[in-house]
């Protein structure tokens, strides 16, 4: 039997899992007739097969097969000619592509006869312990053949090490930290709370409000207004809400965990981005801010940013991140906060509205165009910050005169709405 699990790209958690107890040959590729579809655009159509042959003394009889010139990668080493498959190996599909783990099992083992995907069952563990407990390797496994990189057991599911426990929730990983606070990795082992019902594999993320920022009453303000507005939010292009509580002079706010990657990382890592991707990500983020604007009191996000935008693994689809500056319209203005390049004047001056998250999208496809910071390419004159995109040929005029609306000084003169400029958009296509 093998068992084949698509893992995130830099958690090495499960994405998906495939397991083939009867076949002979299973595909792998990005055309629907292969038995594992990836839809990547790294991934060639028909990218590598498992082809099961005659146990020998020299192997297990199972081969893997490289059909792709984008090339399958073992080590960072691109696979040139069949090799014998190993119990268990984690491959790259294609330099940057998406990273699959194949584990091969004795014949005699039996665990289900579904190639459906799935994920490996998490088991619940009983009771809770103190906040903040110290590092410790979960019981329960013990599992060999676990790679030094893996979270989770390959064979039981359980995690290898939880770094503390705050509530119910078990750390596995510090995801980032800035000066609000950490962001964490978390499982929660308790299927029986809400949080663990909804996230996926019960995995979820945490961010830690540090205990400094606590002390402050805007910082807190504004970590209190983000769970708020959070959990009022139903959109797939939005991070769900689960928790929030407060534990041991710190805040906490629990969220949904999306398996993706932000554009500044991905463009910072892969350079820029076509002219169609850019501009159908940031369609997608109207979507998003269009959302938001036309809610009954509507809610103006105030830091649109590539940094704040993840693109899913799978879908290829947008999700805004990060509500830490979010207003709702009516509130009192007065505090200036923002990207600097990416914000507008008024924003910076404190008085935000719903066509400053408009305002962003110009800088930020500025970014994913160019793979340079907007600030770049402002100029001064007597209206104030303009950009000047004459010398980027990459930017079609159609979509410079759309990011030339849509980033003038006076909101009056830009887009109105994310609809309006969607639609704009779409036009540049």
């Amino acid at each position: 039997m093998v068992i084949l699990t698509l893992l995130h790209p830099q958690l090495h958690t499960p994405l998906k899992q495939w397991r083939f107890e009867q076949e002979d040959l299973v595909r792998v590729g990005r055309a629907p007739d292969n038995h594992i579809v990836l839809n990547y655009p790294v991934v060639s159509r028909y990218h590598l097969e498992l082809r099961r042959g005659e146990k020998t003394d020299a192997g297990s009889g199972w081969q893997l097969v490289n059909l792709s010139s984008n090339g399958t990668y073992l080590k960072a080493t691109p696979i040139q000619e069949p090799m014998a498959l190993p119990e268990l190996v984690i491959l790259q599909l294609a330099l940057d592509g998406p990273l699959l783990q194949i584990q091969r099992l004795p014949d005699g083992v039996r665990t289900g006869n579904s190639a459906s995907p799935q994920l490996p069952v998490l088991p619940a563990k009983p009771g809770s312990q103190m906040a903040s407990s110290p590092p410790s390797r979960a019981s329960g496994c013990s599992h060999e053949g676990n790679g030094p990189g893996n979270l989770f057991c390959i064979h039981c599911g359980q995690p290898l090490q939880v770094e503390q426990t705050i509530r119910q929730y078990q750390i596995l990983k510090v995801l980032g930290r800035g000066g609000m606070g950490t962001t964490y990795l978390a499982w929660v082992a308790d299927r029986t709370i809400p949080a663990a019902k909804q996230a996926e594999a019960g995995l979820c993320v945490v961010k830690e409000m540090n205990a400094d920022m606590a002390r402050i009453p805007k910082a807190r303000e504004l970590f209190e207004r983000e769970a708020t507005v959070l959990k009022t939010l139903n959109h797939p292009g939005i991070p769900q809400f689960y928790d929030s509580f407060f534990e041991a002079g710190r805040k906490y706010l629990v969220m949904e965990l999306i398996h993706g990657q932000n554009l500044e990382k991905l463009v910072r890592q892969q350079g820029p981005v076509s002219t169609r991707m850019a501009i159908a990500w940031m369609i997608q983020t109207c979507e998003v801010l269009d959302y938001l604007h036309n809610r009954s009191v509507p809610v103006i996000h105030r830091d649109i940013k590539p940094g704040n935008l993840l693109v899913k693994n799978v879908s290829q689809r947008i999700v805004v991140i990060d509500f830490g500056a979010v207003k709702e319209v009516g509130m009192p203005s007065g505090t200036r906060i923002g990207a600097e390049g990416y914000c507008a004047p008024e924003q910076s001056q404190g008085r935000p509205l719903t066509q400053s998250d408009l305002y962003a999208i110009g800088p930020s496809l500025v970014f994913l165009l160019t793979g340079k910071s907007p600030l770049r390419f402002f100029k001064k004159d007597y209206q104030g910050n303009l950009l000047d995109l004459e010398q980027l040929p990459m930017i079609s005029p159609a979509l410079r005169r759309v990011i030339l609306k849509v980033t003038e000084t006076n909101p009056g003169d830009r887009f109105q709405t994310a609809r309006e400029l969607a639609m704009a958009l779409r036009g540049c296509l």
